[in-house]
């Protein structure tokens, strides 16, 4: 069993291991290859700029971290096209599908990145450049597995010429289009090689050459070499605008269908309805959630995901243990069907508990109606477990992934619960995925994300992000406001964007774009979204008026900053709008994701 993640540096203790694993992968599989340019990759991950390229680093490994095989993937930005420079499995590997897996997931950031296409070297399959039966055969083999996806060498070229007389083998310019629309023009084509060339091989290959083989790319547009060895292949999909036919994966290879990686992943918290409480007045209810699947259930966007059970560690890794173990005993010290609100709140003298449970509540709350029962516990751990199992499906195939749940969690601080919420789901999720990169945490409930803010407050690998209803006027109204920016390590890393009550929905989407860039220039590798749909019109709890066009405008444009989304749900209270607002902010999202 192995996991695909995606590693942009080697600061983390965890990353550093891994790339110290791949580094010692290129030695095993690739002896030619100079050691010096082995030592560049942690540079070339650390500082892109340099090298006129992003290098995404993609490995596969275990949850132990032992690496079964890595991607090393190129990003032009500029000229909008990627190129693979490795992919390779460990010598003594015996997990089939690391590899598929592996260039399955390259493709999907290609896509991700809006890319053009991928580009790669690989040697020849013709005994006139390269002699040897040995290595036509291995050359032959991995030619092969990429005409699998469509991928062939660029014909009628220079490019497989010799730098320097005496080199033998020199390699196919091999393109995967990505299954679409367009192939290269001769213009693109030829910026593409020229910077394939100066920007890898600048250092050997003469300018002379490198004109040479830019100058020979004439075809307009591009021509692929016809399939050789993929004779089955599938027709051509008209509605996905394919200009050639895609191969027809071999019996046993792990590709994922072409529908399946534009979908969201979607995992529903079955236990919610446990947490009931039928008090006149109390907004949370069970029907959020059956409102907004009756809408989304049948719209083929969304793939229902199996809801593992998680280690209760991951909790306590967020949340104090006083907490997690008060609400871990609710269910025996409060009888079943009977809810206490807290009353007695302990602001003078921490350091003493009560040793009334019913007492108890109010010091671990911060306010007067989020009350506690006998199912409290499995109904939040409920929540967690949807959450934690939508973020090792990004793991393992990044994209898109939708925890349905309730009760909801910012609200839940390190120690305290309250606003409906007792543990805090979002934040465990970003806690958890912490821990295989950087994480930005962006809140769109029209009330302050204030449990995310205090947890990560001294922390720089997580940086949280709120628009909210100003605090003066809105819960929980001792924060949220625009100083409260972080401390110590974290400074800088809390970002607040209070709003006035009314504020309509394009003066909105104005702080959010202020809000996406600033989690564009933190460069996350995961998005945790705190998705709350009381900012519709009529919503009881809020102030603003969006409406479906609002909320698919708004995930357009969070969709559009590409980086691998969980979207965890939050507030949101007028039941019979709850379902198509949900409905059209991931339809903007998954579009916007996925062009």
């Amino acid at each position: 069993m192995f996991r695909i993640r995606k590693i942009t540096d080697d600061i983390y203790p965890m990353n550093k291991h891994a790339v110290g694993q791949v580094m010692d992968i290129l030695r095993q599989r690739f002896s030619s290859v100079d050691e010096s340019k082995i030592l560049l990759i942690p540079e070339q991950l650390r500082n892109p700029l340099k090298y006129q390229f992003r290098s995404m680093l993609l490995v596969a490994d275990n949850f132990n971290g032992n690496v079964k095989g890595f991607a090393l993937l190129f990003h032009a930005p500029d000229l909008d096209f990627c190129y693979l420079d490795y992919i390779a499995t460990h010598k003594d590997q015996i997990t089939t599908g690391v590899g598929g897996a592996l260039y399955e997931r390259c493709r999907d950031e290609a896509l991700m990145l809006k890319s053009s296409g991928i580009f790669m070297e690989c040697l020849p399959d013709d005994e006139k450049l390269c002699p040897g039966k040995e290595n036509l055969k291995q050359n032959a083999s991995r030619l092969r597995f990429y005409e699998r996806y469509g991928a062939r060498p660029i014909i009628n070229t220079l490019y497989e010429t010799p730098v320097k007389e005496g080199d033998t083998c020199p390699p196919y310019l091999v393109l995967d289009n990505l299954d679409q629309h367009d192939l290269p023009s001769t213009e693109k084509i030829r910026k593409v090689v020229k910077a394939i060339l100066y920007r890898k091989y600048g250092d050997y290959c003469p300018d002379e050459y490198i004109h040479k083989v830019v100058d020979s790319f004439k075809d307009d547009p591009v021509k692929l070499r016809d399939y050789k060895y993929i004779s089955k292949v599938k027709p051509v999909d008209k509605n996905n605008h394919h200009n050639h036919p895609v191969a027809e994966p071999a019996s046993g290879n792990h590709l994922k269908d072409s529908n399946h990686k534009n979908r969201i992943y979607l995992a529903v918290n079955n236990d919610h309805e446990i947490h009931h409480v039928k008090e006149v007045g109390y907004v949370e209810a069970p029907v959020r959630i059956s409102r907004i699947m009756k809408i989304i259930g049948d719209t083929g966007i969304f793939e229902t995901i199996p809801v593992n059970k998680f280690s209760e560690k991951y909790i306590r890794q967020v949340h104090s243990n006083d907490l997690v173990d008060f609400l871990k005993n609710a269910g025996e010290n409060f009888p079943k069907g009977n809810s206490v609100y807290p009353y007695i709140f302990p602001i003078r003298n921490l350091n003493v508990r009560p040793r009334d449970v019913n007492v108890l509540a109010g010091y671990f709350c911060i306010d007067t109606f989020t009350p506690i029962h006998h199912n409290v516990w499995k109904a939040a751990t409920g929540a967690v477990d949807c959450a934690m199992s939508c973020a090792n499906k990004l793991i393992e195939h990044g994209g898109l992934a939708y925890a349905l749940v309730r009760p909801p969690g910012h609200h839940a601080e390190t120690r305290v619960f309250g606003g409906f919420c007792y543990l805090n789901t979002a934040a465990i999720a970003a806690n958890y995925l912490s821990k295989l990169g950087k994480v930005a945490i962006l809140d769109i409930d029209y009330h302050h994300g204030n449990g995310q803010q205090e947890i990560f407050y001294k922390r720089s690998d997580v940086i949280t992000v709120s628009l909210h209803g100003h605090p003066s006027t809105t819960y929980p109204y001792f924060c949220g406001f625009r100083k409260e920016k972080g401390e110590g390590e974290g400074t800088g890393f809390n970002i607040n964007f209070p709003l006035d009550e009314g504020l309509n929905a394009d003066e909105y989407r104005k702080v959010l774009a202020d809000a996406m860039q600033k989690i564009s220039s933190f460069k996350p590798d995961w998005l945790v979204v705190c998705f709350g749909l009381d900012t519709a019109k009529g919503d009881p709890t809020g102030t603003f008026s969006f409406g479906i066009k609002d909320f698919e405008k708004n995930g357009r444009m969070i969709g559009s900053l590409g980086i691998p989304t969980l979207v965890v749900q939050e507030g949101g209270y007028l039941n019979r709008s709850l379902g198509n607002n949900a409905l059209h902010f991931f339809k903007g999202l998954k579009d916007s994701f996925y062009r």
